[in-house]
């Protein structure tokens, strides 16, 4: 399995107003677009906002199905400097985008996020 990367689809609506983007989620869409092979090396889902997040719930569970989520396709065989892994369900997974950004520049090779 591939590492996963979960974004909400931007245009969601939440409440009065018009519709929203998340930040978050966004600077991994600008990321990707940087780094197009990125999209090769990785799975990317984009979930709708209202949850429950179904493909985030049966990985990791109810607790945690906010995004951006990156869920590892393997447990890491050592720690990574710089970045906080957790577990939930026999899953690891980053949801910090700091930490995010550290993994798959550690990991893939591309810049680190300053």
């Amino acid at each position: 399995m591939k590492d996963t990367l979960f974004l909400l689809t931007p245009g969601f609506l939440d409440g009065d107003g018009a519709p929203y983007y998340c930040p978050y989620c966004t600077i991994f869409e600008g990321l990707l677009s940087l780094y197009p092979n990125l999209t090769s090396q990785i799975d990317v889902k984009r979930v709708a906002f209202a949850k429950p997040r179904a493909d985030l719930l049966a990985l990791l569970g109810a607790e945690h199905q906010s995004c951006p989520a990156l869920v590892l396709g393997a447990p890491l065989v050592s720690p990574l400097a710089g970045v906080q892994v957790n577990e939930a369900n026999g899953r690891w997974f980053i949801d910090e985008p700091q930490d995010i950004g550290n993994y798959l520049s550690l990991t893939y090779g591309i810049p680190r996020p300053h």
